[in-house]
């Protein structure tokens, strides 16, 4: 059962801003109320925040590094899990030395919460695009980890309904934050390996339908709502792990709740490809299928006449006229060797900084724009754009005996296939939402 709502004593900020600005970091223009007074939150106040999904990333990244930022007060846990659910609060409440975090079963409950300024989604995949357009509806800020949605469709619906409600929303695609990839991507970006041709991005390869065996049911577990709009099938511990885990599940392999290595991973490197091209507004024109069975290969082909391949080494090349630059976590390289060494100067492209790297960066730089109400550095549309490129590489796989390697043809700025409706029809599930489990239409 949900332990009942202890309420705090701010009030909740107003989210819906008067109008927007074109480019990240460019504030939105706001009412004078946002920005302190008249009773509501301002820049110097605490932003009370919601924490959905107490999985392993949630209880070991964002948890324990939120409760200590002097900005922010985390009021409320949420999972389906009671297991994992009386673990979140137990750590909240062990820091601030008190017991008033709030626990939760249902996040539509913790929406309703008076006084929640913002939620960090940490939820399986299948689960992205209901929370969001459920906290954009309650006009709160947004934090969602990657990859930002389970398919195509969810991917507009949500760019669509955050881009008109004007709140404060950062993908957690954390690289952005990272200096070895901004770098990468600054050299890249200022030409200094010469006309870029082409890019290789290395992650793991498309999901397949769930055929994992059933288990004695979890206690305290409401699998029911872990599935979601997924078709009901019996408990594994491989979707949710029993109690607390250390390790990163396997939901993520299967279509039904995420979208395998494609999305998991592309959703970082495929990211910095569209970066390193200064492709974030845009997306592939074409998607060269593999061949049946391949589970790597295909090949967006972008209006600039790059040509973005899934394979090779784990990370992003890129490959110019006058040299190549390789970049994954923690290395970064080039041949020459000295490309990398070429410092960026005042007059040349200098990409989005986060105050640091990796996930606290990423972290502050949504707390900061909270505040500041600036767009941060992995707002809704870049999420979106990305991960539409991690689905139409799966769409690919999945229909590569279709489409008997004949290309996609994909029109990034209406968001459809062009002169193929049976392709459309694949941006969405190939089975029915289960009843009560439908998109909600964000009110905004």
């Amino acid at each position: 059962m949900r332990t009942p709502a202890r309420f705090v004593s701010s009030v909740t900020r107003r989210h819906f801003v008067a109008a927007s600005a074109a480019t990240i970091g460019a504030p939105w223009f706001v009412p004078r109320h946002v920005l302190g007074g008249n009773g509501q939150v301002g820049p110097h106040d605490k932003i009370n925040v919601g924490l959905i999904g107490i999985g392993k990333m949630m209880h070991d990244s964002h948890l324990p590094h939120l409760v200590k930022m002097p900005e922010v007060k985390v009021v409320a846990v949420c999972d389906v899990d009671t297991t994992r659910r009386e673990s979140g609060k137990k750590r909240v409440d062990e820091t601030y030395e008190n017991t008033d975090c709030a626990m939760y079963d249902d996040y539509r409950e913790l929406l309703k919460r008076d006084g929640l300024d913002a939620i960090l989604c940490a939820t399986p995949d299948h689960w992205h695009a209901m929370v969001i357009l459920d906290a954009c509806s309650a006009g709160k800020d947004i934090y969602c980890e990657k990859p930002l949605t389970n398919n195509l469709m969810e991917a507009k619906q949500v760019m669509d309904a955050v881009k008109k409600s004007k709140i404060i929303f950062q993908t957690g695609s954390q690289q952005r934050s990272d200096n070895e990839f901004r770098l990468a991507c600054e050299l890249v970006r200022n030409g200094h390996i010469g006309k870029v041709t082409r890019i290789n991005v290395g992650v793991g390869g498309p999901p397949k339908p769930c055929n994992l065996p059933g288990e004695e049911m979890e206690p305290g577990l409401d699998w029911e709502r872990w599935m979601g709009a997924a078709p009901m099938r019996p408990y594994s511990s491989v979707l949710s792990p029993r109690g607390i885990h250390n390790h990163f599940p396997s939901w993520r392999n299967f279509s039904e709740y995420g979208g395998g290595g494609m999305t998991d991973w592309g959703a970082h490197h495929f990211d910095i490809a569209q970066w390193g091209m200064d492709m974030d507004g845009s997306g592939p024109i074409e998607i060269i299928p593999a061949k049946p069975g391949e589970s790597s290969g295909i090949k967006y082909l972008y209006a600039n006449g790059i040509e973005v391949t899934h394979g090779g080494e784990g990370g992003v090349t890129f490959f110019g006229s006058s040299g190549e630059i390789f970049v994954n976590r923690g290395k970064l390289t080039s041949t020459p060797e000295g490309i990398i060494q070429t410092p960026i100067t005042d007059s040349d492209i200098h990409l989005y900084k986060s105050p640091s790297g990796g996930h606290s960066g990423h972290r502050q730089d949504w707390v900061n724009c909270m505040k500041s109400r600036k767009q941060p550095n992995c707002p809704i549309e870049i999420g979106a754009r990305t991960v539409a490129v991690c689905h139409l590489g799966n769409i690919a796989y999945a229909h590569s005996e279709e489409l008997a390697g004949k290309s996609l043809h994909w029109d990034p700025m209406l968001w459809k296939f062009v002169g193929n409706d049976a392709a459309n029809a694949w941006q969405d599930y190939p089975y029915q939402r289960r009843q009560g489990y439908q998109l909600p239409i964000a009110r905004v």
